[in-house]
């Protein structure tokens, strides 16, 4: 069974920066792209970021030039690196893995979520 886990978030005032990670844990033969994905009260969720295997990576345009996503394979994790916080970025921050338990069955499997809440 795979799981995600995130970690790192938290309150933060605006203008700071919070690293969240994501750890995928679990039998797994190859984890493809991962993402980040963000929820804030009263509206859809919506992608942050995401990472390719190779490092390839595209964000929303929100959080361009202000969050930095990464990966580490060895660790099957992917990190969320956010600067100049701002109010508006307050949500609950949700992991996204596309992983291969077996060669030819990919499966997309989500994290509980960890809440970001940026005061002003």
């Amino acid at each position: 069974q795979v799981q995600l886990v995130e970690s790192g978030g938290g309150l933060v005032q605006a203008g700071g920066s919070l690293r969240l990670s994501c750890a995928a844990s679990g039998s797994i033969c190859r984890i493809n792209a991962m993402a980040w994905y963000r929820q804030a009260p009263g509206k859809q969720r919506e992608l942050v970021a995401a990472i390719t295997s190779g490092g390839s990576t595209n964000y929303a345009d929100s959080v361009k030039g202000r969050f930095t996503v990464s990966r580490d394979n060895a660790k099957n994790t992917v990190y969320l690196q956010m600067n100049s916080l701002k109010p508006e970025d307050t949500a609950v921050y949700y992991c996204n893995a596309d992983i291969q338990v077996h060669r030819n069955s990919e499966s997309t499997y989500w994290g509980p979520g960890t809440q970001v809440p940026v005061s002003s």
